[in-house]
């Protein structure tokens, strides 16, 4: 689990920013840009961002790709993607965006 911390400096975005983002159904750079207010530009975002949006779960290690093949693969439900992937079964923190995952279909 990553802890909230300051993503991109430019615009003082925060980690918890991102993933919230995230749960709102952003799932590219350009989305959290939309929805977060990230500048993409800095190092943070260069450096960190395409592994916050690769991740679902940081208990686990489990990846939005893996997440999105259980969801196409016909689970559908928070707790069944728990189950097949792992995701959500410590914290629970991800959850959020597990339903997100399951809603949109990606």
């Amino acid at each position: 689990m990553a802890g909230n911390r300051t993503i991109c400096t430019t615009n003082n975005v925060e980690y918890s920013d991102i993933r919230k983002a995230m749960c709102g159904g952003a799932r590219t750079a350009e989305e959290v840009v939309e929805m977060a207010g990230i500048c993409n530009e800095c190092e943070g975002c260069k450096s960190e961002l395409p592994g916050i949006l690769a991740s679902v779960c940081g208990c686990r290690d489990v990846s939005l790709k893996s997440v999105v093949d259980a969801v196409k693969s016909g689970i559908n439900t928070v707790e069944g993607v728990g189950e097949h992937t792992g995701a959500g079964l410590d914290c629970g923190r991800c959850k959020a965006l597990v339903a997100n995952i399951i809603e949109l279909g990606r």
